[in-house]
């Protein structure tokens, strides 16, 4: 998971768009799980897939020498070439997956139906709930879009508690009723209340800023059986 939260730093040092980062996160879990590479190797498989993910989904990608250079030229123009060249092949250059941002921008738009006006802590809430899965491994249990409509469940409770969460422009845009939410509401709750000791502050310490409204700081109340 530091290789993750590597990427997400590189993410925002080049102000990539948050869909580049699941999409390389998607990238290195599939890779890893039918290709054995050496431990000194994850970091180029990293800035590989980031640089795969950036062709698919940026206007501008970062070069490779850039990203070379943000691993203290570790690693060459030809090894990251060379292992692009092998994650692509491995993939047969079929990237695209639905990831839990594929489905949790879908899913904001049908909450915010409920609003007068758009809410960006909202909006904030459920990306920073989102991006909290990609560093723990536990959520590699839970389908994306589970998860997202899950990050929408626990926001829309966060920011407020005197109605029920769900509603059924939710439930028919989601697909899923509350019920089939509980697991992942209360473990997507955990990591968020697990603050202290956490090495991994990466995506704590980007929605700690006032551009995102300081949702790390909202907190979330007990979640009443009632509502599933």
């Amino acid at each position: 998971m530091y290789l993750i939260e590597y990427e997400n730093m590189v993410s925002e040092e080049y102000k990539l768009v948050p869909d580049t980062l699941y999409l390389t996160v998607y990238l290195i879990g599939s890779f890893l799980c039918h290709n054995y590479i050496e431990s000194n190797r994850l970091q180029l498989l990293g800035i590989t897939c980031l640089l795969i993910a950036s062709k698919y989904e940026e206007i501008c990608a970062p070069r490779v020498e850039e990203l070379c250079f943000m691993t203290d030229n570790t690693y060459s123009r030809e090894q990251v070439l060379k292992m692009e060249s092998q994650v692509l092949k491995y993939f047969g250059f079929q990237l695209f997956a639905p990831t839990t941002k594929t489905f949790l921008r879908r899913f904001l738009q049908a909450a915010q139906a409920s609003y007068t006006s758009p809410s960006l802590e909202l909006e904030y809430l459920a990306n920073y709930l989102a991006e909290l899965t990609l560093v723990d491994y536990s959520f590699l249990n839970f389908l994306p879009s589970v998860i997202a409509a899950s990050a929408v469940f626990l926001s829309k409770w966060t920011l407020d508690q005197s109605s029920h969460p769900w509603n059924p422009i939710l439930e028919h845009y989601t697909s899923y009723k509350p019920v089939d939410l509980k697991i992942t509401v209360l473990a997507l709750q955990e990591p968020r209340l697990n603050t202290s000791g956490c090495p991994l502050r990466a995506v704590r310490m980007k929605y700690r800023h006032q551009k995102y409204k300081s949702v790390v700081g909202l907190s979330s109340p007990e979640l009443p059986k009632m509502l599933f």
